[in-house]
């Protein structure tokens, strides 16, 4: 087993690293010591994903001042977006295992011909999808249980947040090209300037400051599609200049059905993979929903504070499956684990001391994004009951990664539809309406669910079989 061969004893040399992870690196992540491999590829996909976080927040920080069904809005809309969210993230795992691969085999020409393949896949997909949006939009947040309040003013967010879905297909989709490659100095610097965008132009077209029109709930959705185009557009500005890993030519500009074919297999299970989340967090949804708009808000403001904790334990899982896609490339499964490894007990730590925080300070915390005490009353109990499993989930994060960074996706497919739909979604049913404890048993069901998630995670990845996974 490759393991680290010498420990850095000085604190100049760890900022060192830092210094150099953040500028970018063209360190061989095959090569390097794995803790300082797993660090290198982390710090700026958990930069990348922190930005993602404070948008997160900051998004439903202004809208939670439009009132409760404003943020029911958002929280339904979101829980509709977490299919093309599935749709974007499956498609990721596809190009981010292909891409790492043939860079581990050190075969840079046919990894651009994959990422080509990649972006052509996604400006397919996002055709359809936008066009469903922009016609359907109202129709899909009625399907999803919203109420008078929330038909009557945000019956349009979704057709603007559906409809520019493309902007999110591509954004995930192209980062995860930079991401395989080992360019992750890249992909944190383009969501940095697509969600500065977004944060600034959010409160302007929500408020209508200085010139922009007064648009409400809406302005969220049209300031967060304009900063993901601009965010699309730098991504592709870097993928042509040349000074990447990853650097796109003409001959690489044509279809190629071979290697779109081995992007769709793994994409196609990924795809339903997140699927299976992404259903199962909608069926919560819909149960919460028979709660009423302030269980929805309590619930939508618990959960964007969730992620704005969860996205960098996530970016830690982006480097874990580019380490273990390269390392399976360079004929190393035994380094490939032990990267895994390392960056899930970094992420069980993190997050341990994370989750703490919630613990303590949920209703301080919550208090920020909603004075509705009912609304609030809800939101912290979210923040407490899902946080308690805070360390499981660093490490279910990455062992699902590692799983798909192999082109194993069919392990962790089979894993969600075990831990999400026969297990958390009839928990959370039973929990709410005759275990009689309404939206609390839809947050314990969160938290258990996912808990068990880790341990069954980390016991099949522990056996091995990923390791003489082809693609």
């Amino acid at each position: 087993m490759d393991t680290d061969t010498h420990t850095e004893s000085a604190p100049s040399s760890a900022w060192a690293t830092v210094r150099e992870a953040i500028r970018g690196t063209h360190q061989d992540f095959t090569q390097a010591p794995v803790g300082r491999a797993v660090v290198l590829l982390a710090v700026p996909m958990v930069l990348e994903m922190l930005m993602e976080s404070v948008f997160v927040v900051a998004d439903i920080f202004f809208v939670g001042r439009l009132g409760a069904e404003a943020i029911a809005t958002v929280g339904i809309t979101e829980s509709l977006m977490t299919v093309i969210y599935a749709v974007a993230i499956g498609m990721t795992i596809g190009a981010t295992a292909i891409v790492a691969r043939r860079v581990g085999e050190k075969n840079m020409d046919q990894a651009a011909r994959a990422a080509i393949q990649s972006i052509l896949l996604g400006l397919a997909v996002a055709l359809i999808v936008g066009a469903i949006g922009v016609t359907l939009g109202p129709q899909l947040l009625a399907a999803m249980g919203a109420d008078e309040g929330v038909l009557r003013i945000g019956s349009t967010f979704p057709r603007v947040m559906v409809g520019g879905s493309g902007t999110v297909l591509l954004l995930f989709l192209i980062n995860a090209v930079f991401r395989g490659a080992g360019d992750a100095a890249i992909a944190m610097r383009v969501l940095w300037f697509a969600n500065a965008i977004n944060i600034v132009l959010g409160p302007c077209f929500i408020f209508g400051v200085g010139p922009f029109p007064e648009l409400g709930v809406v302005g969220a959705a049209v300031g967060t599609t304009i900063g993901r185009g601009c965010g699309v557009l730098y991504q592709v500005y870097h993928l042509v200049r040349g000074d990447g890993r990853i650097v796109i030519r003409r001959q690489h500009l044509r279809v190629d059905l071979d290697v779109m074919r081995s992007i769709l297999r793994i994409s196609g299970t990924a795809t339903f993979q997140n699927f299976v989340g992404t259903a199962s967090w909608m069926g919560l949804v819909y149960i919460l929903t028979s709660f009423g708009s302030d269980a929805v808000a309590g619930n939508t403001i618990g959960i964007r504070i969730i992620i704005f904790a969860c996205l960098p334990a996530w970016g830690v899982s982006n480097a874990a499956a580019t380490l273990v896609g390269q390392n399976l490339g360079a004929g190393k499964p035994e380094r490939a684990e032990a990267a895994a490894m390392k960056a899930a007990w970094y992420n069980a730590a993190c997050l341990g001391v994370v989750g703490a925080v919630f613990l303590a300070f949920a209703p301080q915390i919550v208090s920020w994004f909603s004075n509705d005490p009912e609304v609030a009353g809800y939101g912290s109990r979210c923040l407490r009951i899902v946080a308690a499993g805070f360390p499981f989930y660093g490490f279910a994060y990455v062992m699902i990664a590692a799983f798909n960074g192999a082109g194993d996706t069919r392990t962790p497919t089979y894993i969600n539809i075990g831990c999400l739909w026969l297990w958390e979604i009839p928990l959370a049913w039973a929990l709410a309406h005759p275990g009689g404890l309404g939206p609390t048993g839809v947050f314990i069901a969160v938290a258990v669910a996912f808990s068990t998630m880790a341990i069954v995670s980390t016991a099949l990845f522990h056996r091995g079989y990923w390791k003489t996974r082809r693609i």
